[in-house]
């Protein structure tokens, strides 16, 4: 059972300075087609279906992939937050860049995204990233909980 204390609520909205911005989800379905591909030197990417996962729709910005940067290890340590209080290790990164007006550079952005993929891995968790450079067409489950759909800045 997921439960949602005081401290929690305050942890998810604490942060000055904030630049990074991820919109969190617990699916208990989230499969996706490419729909259309955004970057012409994207590889070739089939679909997928990923069940109980805490998906991030990641906005990375500009700031957040300049040295000292604390947003990739911020991503890191909500997104196993968010895994141990539902009780799993399936995660998956999507580079969703429609949460601010700044976008970091493409190779940029796809190498936070592939360094914080290693982490979550080599803490135990089970990650699969969108494929990058494409418009998906998506398909999601989730539950009306509190904890199911959770906005994070920093």
């Amino acid at each position: 059972m997921v439960r949602l204390s005081k401290n929690d609520r305050n942890d998810w909205r604490e942060g000055i300075g904030k630049t990074m911005r991820v919109l969190f989800w617990y699916c208990e379905r989230f499969d996706w087609t490419c729909a259309m591909k955004t970057l012409e030197d994207a590889p070739d990417a089939g679909p997928a279906e990923n069940e109980n996962s805490v998906v991030a729709f990641v906005h990375i910005e500009p700031d957040d992939v300049e040295d000292g940067s604390s947003a990739e290890t911020k991503l890191v340590k909500n997104s196993k937050w968010l895994a141990r209080k539902w009780e799993i290790t399936k995660v998956v990164l999507h580079s969703f860049t429609h949460l601010g007006e700044e976008k970091a550079e493409v190779t940029r952005a796809k190498a936070l995204l592939d360094r914080a993929r290693q982490r979550l891995e080599n803490a135990g968790y089970s990650v699969v990233q969108t494929p990058y450079g494409y418009f998906l067409n998506l398909v999601i489950k989730t539950r009306g909980h509190p904890l199911a759909r959770v906005y994070k800045e920093f």
